[in-house]
């Protein structure tokens, strides 16, 4: 049964994102703490699926957002409009002059190589993001007037502070309202949850959005970590088959206290080095499981973002043809080419997603 997505004709958006961006901060081919320079990029896992989904795919989207009102800000926003996506509903918060109040958030991030891993060194207590509240955003203005054909949001915003869980159930349910399809990525970052409230504080808040959620993403460590779900009695001899059972076992496992998920989804990576995966995935939806096309030994330039273009490219799988077996294959494609550029977001087209998809090879195109 296919997924009840409104018309592209009855809706101004085919998709809106809830989540914070920050600004990254790239030490290219080096090291953070050895850098004398740095490439400026825009990321944030909720909008970077809204923004693959405008850049690739040329849907419609924005994002709800916050920012202080500084030239930090007024940067990111740049970064943003240059990326397609609409602001209209970014929250605009004056700044105090130092940043005691409120602020904008950076990412000091570097790529990693060979056996040397990637690094994240976020930046973004006391964000404008983070102190958003209930009430700040009309979402019945989003949803019912505007009209909305699919909300994005995850875990990342939700940890950020209790006010951010609070505004991500807003959403959702205001989504839920409007008939427009809900996709929540799990994103589990243990950081994020470590001081206030952990594990426990993690499980609480996901598992009480979940409740709203129509297409869940997430990989074996966000179902087991934000949700609960342990597996049992897989083979684990066989690493690629692991996950695949894993997936399938704790799909069974959610589908039965959460019957209102139409659709789940997860990547599959098996990391041999930082610039080496093994990368692919597999998603649930009425009744059957569908595994994407296959990259083992995927040749990797910056792994940051491959799991939000994963996502956008399932969304849009969805959203033009209604069919899990092709939005899997989309979503792996994509995020697969995604991760062959640096930075959080997208420089892939959709005719070389097609083409992966189609078993097209890396020769030259002339």
């Amino acid at each position: 049964m296919a997924l009840d997505i409104k018309s592209a004709e009855s809706c101004q958006y085919d998709l809106i994102s809830l989540g914070e961006v920050m600004l990254r901060l790239d030490p290219g081919e080096g090291r953070v703490r050895t850098a004398r320079a740095f490439t400026a990029w825009e990321g944030g896992g909720e909008y970077n699926v809204a923004r693959g989904l405008r850049r690739c795919f040329g849907k419609r989207t924005a994002v709800v957002t916050a920012f202080a009102d500084n030239e930090v800000g007024r940067l990111l926003e740049d970064f943003i409009l240059q990326g397609g996506v609409d602001t209209r509903f970014i929250k605009w918060t004056e700044y105090d002059g130092i940043g005691r109040t409120v602020r904008n958030g950076m990412n000091f991030t570097e790529r990693g190589y060979g056996i040397r891993g990637a690094k994240g060194v976020p930046d973004r207590g006391n964000t404008a993001a983070s102190q958003l509240k209930p009430g700040d955003i009309d979402w019945d203005y989003i949803f019912g007037e505007c009209g909305v054909r699919w909300f994005h949001t995850g875990g990342i915003f939700a940890a950020l502070s209790e006010s951010a869980a609070e505004v991500t159930i807003e959403a959702c349910k205001a989504a839920k309202r409007h008939g427009t399809i809900v996709s929540y990525d799990l994103n589990y970052r243990p950081s994020l949850w470590k001081s206030i409230g952990g594990l426990a504080k993690a499980q609480e808040v996901n598992r009480e959005i979940a409740q709203y959620v129509d297409v869940m993403i997430g990989n074996e460590e966000d179902f087991t970590a934000s949700l609960g779900f342990e597996v049992e009695g897989v083979d684990e001899e066989n690493i690629t088959g692991l996950n695949v059972e894993n997936f399938k076992n704790m799909i069974k496992n959610a589908l039965k206290e959460f019957p209102n998920f139409k659709a789940t989804a997860t990547t599959l990576r098996e990391v041999h080095t930082a610039t080496v995966n093994d990368w692919a995935a597999v998603t649930w939806h009425d009744g059957e499981f569908f595994e994407s096309i296959k990259f083992p030994k995927l040749e990797i330039m910056d792994r940051v973002g491959g799991g939000d273009s994963f996502a956008s490219g399932l969304i849009y799988g969805f959203l033009d043809f209604n069919d899990a077996e092709r939005a899997v294959s989309y979503g792996a494609a994509h995020g697969a080419l995604a991760m062959t550029t640096p930075g959080d977001t997208t420089m892939v087209t959709l005719p070389e997603v097609e083409k992966v998809v189609s078993g097209g090879s890396a020769r030259v195109d002339r």
